[in-house]
C-alpha cells in the first residue's frame, strides 16, 4: 500500500472494515483449548517466516511463507488459535507503516479463522482430537482449509489493491491465476508442519524451517533469474545504441510505447512482459549490419539496402536461443512489415503480420519521428500523431494506431531531450532513418523506397 496518506476514502473504509472484523473475531474467541506451548512455537515460527518474505518478480510484491504456519495452526489450535497466530503479524520484524501492520495482521487473523472454521466443518463427525489425527482423515479437511485460506487472502489483498488503484481488475485476475498454484503448493507445507510437530514436539521448528527456507530460496532464485534476464537485455540494447549516438534510449522508448498499446488492447501481464522485451530488442539485429551502412550519408546501394532489410532476421539469429522471449521473437522478426505488404523482410500483409510486430511498428515509427536525428530536429508529438494517422491502413494497423492514440490521451508521451554531442568529439551520423515513415530510405538508382 504505497503512499498510505494518499489512499482514496474507499480504501481507508475497506481497511477499517477488515481491522474491525479481525478485532471482533479476536475479542470473542475462546482460547481455553489453545495449548500454550504449541501456540508459542507456532507464533515464533510465524514471526520468523513473516519477517523474511520472499520478493516476487512483480514490482514491490512479496510473499510471506508464514501462511504455511497459519495453516498448521488451523490443524493444531483450531479457528481461534489460528486467528491469534495470524494476529502476531502486528509485531513482525519489518519496516512497514503501522496501518499496513494492522491490515496485514487483521487479514492473517481473518484468513486463519475462516480456514479453521472450514477445517472444523469438514472433519468427520466424532473426530475432535486435535493432537493425533490420522493423515487420511485430515487430507480433505486440510485441503478445504487451504483453499479457503488462499481464497480469503487473495480477495483481501486484491480488494485493497483495487481500491487503492494500484492494480486493474484484468491485471489482478491474471496475477491471481499466476500465483494461486504456487500459494496452494506452499500452503500445503502447513500439514507437514502439523505432522512434524505431532511427531517431535518442541524440535519441530528446527525440522520445519528447513523446507520453508528451501521454498523461500526457490522463490528468490526465480526473481534473481528474472533480474539476470533484464541485465542481459539491457546490455544488448546498449550495444545496439553505441552504433548511432542519435538513437540512444530509442529501444527503451519503443518498449514503453509498445506496452502502452498492449495495455490499451487488454493484454495480460505475461504478454505485456513479452511485448516489453520485444520492444527492447526490436533493433538488436543492427549489431549484424556494418556501421558504415547504418551511418551512410547518402543513398544506399542495393546491397547496402539489403543489409538493412535483413536486420530483423539478424536479430532473431542473435536472440533466438534466449528461451524466455517466446512470442517476443515474432515482434523482433516482423516489426518492419507493412499492412500493405510493402515492408520487409518477408513482405507480409494484413493479418499475416503477427500482433506483436504490428504493435512495435507503431511505437517504433512514432519514437523515430519525435526524436532528434542528425539530419533534422525532433518532430512534435502532434506531427508524429498526424503521420501515424496518415499511414494508418497502409503502413500501420489502424487498431494499433487508435490504441496508441488513446493511450497518449491517458499518459502523455515525453520525447527525449535534444541530442548534445560530446564536446570536441566528431560523431559520424547518417542522414537517413529506416524507422521514420515520413523520410523513407533512398536507394541508389531507384529513388525513394
Amino acid at each position: 500500500m504505497r503512499g498510505l496518506p494518499g489512499l482514496p476514502p474507499a480504501a481507508w473504509g475497506y481497511i477499517g472494515t477488515v481491522v474491525a472484523s479481525a478485532a471482533l473475531v479476536l475479542s470473542t474467541g475462546s482460547y481455553g483449548d489453545v495449548e500454550r506451548p504449541t501456540f508459542i512455537v507456532l507464533a515464533g515460527l510465524f514471526l520468523v517466516c513473516d519477517s523474511a518474505p520472499a520478493l516476487l518478480n512483480l514490482e514491490r510484491a512479496r510473499v510471506s511463507l508464514s501462511f504455511s504456519v497459519s495453516l498448521a495452526s488451523v490443524v493444531l489450535l483450531g479457528p481461534d488459535g489460528a486467528a491469534l497466530v495470524g494476529a502476531c503479524a502486528l509485531v513482525a520484524f519489518q519496516r512497514v507503516p503501522l496501518v499496513k501492520r494492522l491490515y496485514n495482521a487483521s487479514q492473517f487473523a481473518l484468513c486463519g479463522y475462516i480456514a479453521g472454521t472450514v477445517y472444523e466443518l469438514l472433519r468427520p463427525v466424532g473426530s475432535h482430537a486435535r493432537w493425533r489425527p490420522t493423515i487420511n482423515l485430515e487430507l480433505l479437511p486440510f485441503a478445504g482449509a487451504l483453499v479457503a485460506y488462499v481464497a480469503c487472502n487473495l480477495v483481501m489483498v486484491g480488494g485493497i489493491l483495487l481500491l487503492s488503484r494500484q492494480a486493474t481488475v484484468r491485471a489482478l485476475v491474471d496475477e491471481i491465476r499466476r500465483l494461486t498454484p504456487g500459494l496452494l503448493g506452499y500452503g500445503s507445507f502447513g500439514l507437514l508442519i502439523a505432522g512434524i510437530y505431532q511427531a517431535v514436539d518442541m524440535f519441530a521448528p528446527v525440522l520445519v524451517l528447513l523446507p520453508l527456507l528451501v521454498a523461500r530460496w526457490a522463490l528468490a532464485q526465480t526473481r534473481d533469474q528474472q533480474r539476470a534476464h533484464e541485465a542481459t537485455l539491457a546490455a544488448l540494447c546498449q550495444a545496439v545504441e553505441t552504433k548511432d549516438y542519435y538513437t540512444r534510449g530509442h529501444s527503451e522508448r519503443v518498449s514503453r510505447g509498445a506496452v502502452m498499446i498492449a495495455e490499451e488492447i487488454g493484454m495480460g501481464p505475461a504478454r505485456l512482459e513479452a511485448i516489453r522485451f520485444a520492444g527492447m530488442l526490436h533493433d538488436v539485429g543492427k549489431l549484424g549490419v556494418p556501421t558504415k551502412v547504418l551511418k551512410k550519408d547518402g543513398p544506399l546501394s542495393e546491397t547496402e539496402f539489403a543489409a538493412i532489410q535483413l536486420h530483423p532476421m539478424r536479430g532473431i539469429e542473435i536472440v533466438q536461443e534466449i528461451g524466455f522471449l517466446d512470442e517476443a521473437l515474432d515482434g523482433i522478426r516482423y516489426h518492419h512489415e507493412k499492412l500493405n505488404g510493402r515492408g520487409y523482410p518477408m513482405g507480409l500483409a494484413g493479418e499475416e503480420i503477427p500482433e506483436f510486430a504490428r504493435i512495435i511498428g507503431v511505437a517504433d515509427a512514432f519514437d523515430a519521428m519525435t526524436s532528434t536525428r542528425s539530419y533534422r530536429p525532433a518532430r512534435s508529438v502532434e506531427e508524429g500523431v498526424a503521420e501515424l494517422r496518415k499511414c494508418s491502413g497502409t503502413d500501420f494497423d489502424p487498431q494499433m494506431v487508435e490504441a496508441f492514440l488513446r493511450a497518449l490521451d491517458k499518459k502523455p508521451w515525453n520525447p527525449p531531450k535534444p541530442v548534445v554531442l560530446p564536446e570536441g568529439e566528431h560523431v559520424q551520423t547518417t542522414r537517413q532513418d529506416h524507422d521514420d515513415p515520413s523520410a523513407p530510405l533512398k536507394v541508389m538508382g531507384e529513388g525513394p523506397w
